[in-house]
């Protein structure tokens, strides 16, 4: 059965490399993915599937139903966007849009949803529906929310949702996934110091906030090793300092920005990094004789992976790449996904591809960075034996 499956698989395997690449080729970030949503539905209005596009903004969703008589609807969900960044791989089908490109392998995840949705409409032998979720703006601006908001549960119910993500550093033919926390929280948080500033030269007669400032983000990392406990995992990175002017060193600025992330994996820790880091700020601007505004956004929440569905998904994976090439405990990552906001609303699961190893597979969000086609395969008998299992 499973020999049987892989050789028609197998059968179109060139023309899911050529969409990856043409896909590739032409990036679209996010809510742009105008192009990229009439390459999904197209395809899948040619394979008979029911087509709906537009849904949050740019989203596609495509609905199957199987032969055999069932009333359980699951959803496979795949990202489109691409990133803001600069291609540096030199390949004949890099990015032609300046300073865009697949730097994460949404490309590779759309079109191994493309190539399961090929084979389960031509071979209908499952009970129940399939939801094809070709999902917009993952990157930073929430596009699962947005659909979700859209009403993607409301027009499209599933009774489970999954999702898998390519990972850089995981060899090919290998898949990981866990229960529970997998995936953290990512926030962004903003601090304002507010002084006097004044001359460089007489400090004295100023209120400095890059004193502040300094002391502020030194005392950050006492929140991960102080109020944390040590049985949880938190992280907390500065990523821009913002003050003064480049051509006046010797003026003590009025103001300094600093914005970061903060990551953690459940709701009791988030409150607790959001509360001390507005209480470091204030406290430290206020040692200095400054003053302290701060922003805390909470953007994406943790993704926890249901438990049934994460087994479903291991036998899946078991039945993809054996089980020897299975993690099914593997460490909770530090990223973050917005398919966490549809594990909100249904239960589901997420797993890692591994899409390769070595000095030639560069990882995600990177300007060399490129999916392995090698894995497209791989992908799309994942999806398959998966919607095997929950429509049986």
């Amino acid at each position: 059965m499973q020999s049987n499956i892989l050789e028609q698989i197998k059968k179109y395997e060139n023309e899911l490399i050529r969409i990856r690449k043409d896909i590739h080729q032409h990036p679209e970030t996010a809510f742009k993915e105008e192009r990229t949503a009439d390459i999904v539905a197209t395809f899948l209005k040619s394979l008979g599937i029911d087509v709906h596009q537009g849904l949050g903004k740019t989203g596609v969703v495509g609905t199957l139903r199987g032969n055999l008589p069932g009333n359980r609807s699951i959803g496979l969900r795949a990202d489109m966007d691409g990133l803001f960044i600069q291609e540096m791989t030199d390949l004949e089908y890099s990015s032609v849009n300046e300073g865009k490109m697949h730097a994460c392998g949404h490309d590779g995840h759309t079109t191994m949803l493309l190539g399961a949705a090929r084979y389960l409409s031509e071979n209908r032998n499952f009970a129940g529906t399939v939801q094809f979720i070709f999902q917009p703006a993952e990157e930073s601006e929430g596009g699962a929310r947005v659909m979700i908001e859209d009403g993607l549960f409301d027009l499209f119910p599933c009774d489970a949702v999954y999702a898998m993500h390519n990972m850089p550093g995981l060899e090919v033919g290998c898949i990981a996934t866990r229960p529970g926390p997998f995936f953290a929280a990512g926030d962004t948080w903003t601090v304002t110091i507010k002084g006097t500033g004044g001359h460089g030269a007489k400090p004295y007669e100023a209120t400095d906030p890059t004193i502040a400032a300094a002391q502020f983000i030194s005392s950050l990392q006492s929140i991960i090793s102080r109020n944390v406990p040590a049985t949880d995992a938190a992280v907390i990175s500065v990523g821009h300092i913002q003050a003064g002017d480049f051509v006046s060193p010797n003026i003590i600025p009025s103001e300094v920005l600093i914005r970061g992330t903060a990551r953690c994996y459940s709701p009791e820790i988030r409150d607790l990094l959001e509360t001390r880091i507005g209480e470091i700020a204030q406290n430290v601007a206020a040692t200095y004789g400054c003053n302290a505004d701060s922003h805390y956004l909470r953007r994406y929440p943790a993704l926890i992976n249901h438990e049934r569905q994460t087994e479903l998904a291991v036998k899946a994976a078991a039945t993809t790449v054996g089980m020897e090439n299975v993690n099914a405990l593997t460490s909770p990552v530090s990223l973050s996904e917005d398919f966490s906001f549809m594990l909100e609303k249904c239960p589901g699961a997420y797993i890692l591809m591994g899409n390769g190893s070595g000095e030639n597979h560069h990882f995600l969000h990177k300007p060399k960075y490129d999916f392995n086609d090698e894995i497209i395969v791989t992908g799309v008998h994942y999806w398959v034996n998966l919607i095997h299992l929950e429509l049986s």
